[in-house]
């Protein structure tokens, strides 16, 4: 996975904090759940990458 792409997924992971964090706080359950789909977004985005990146290395 390139270093942008990493970037990117942490940056959406964070920004998912973020809003749950703000849903939380004012009770509003859409942003809370928005927000935690953001975070599983990064986390499989990052776990793809993570793969290709072991195969990649089991191919050289």
């Amino acid at each position: 996975m390139s270093l942008k792409d990493r970037a990117k997924a942490t940056a959406k992971n964070i920004e998912g904090k973020i809003q749950e964090t703000y849903g939380d706080v004012t009770g509003d359950p859409k942003n809370q759940a928005e927000g935690k789909a953001k975070q599983m977004d990064a986390k499989i985005k990052h776990t793809v990458e993570d793969v290709k990146d072991e195969a990649k290395k089991a191919l050289d």
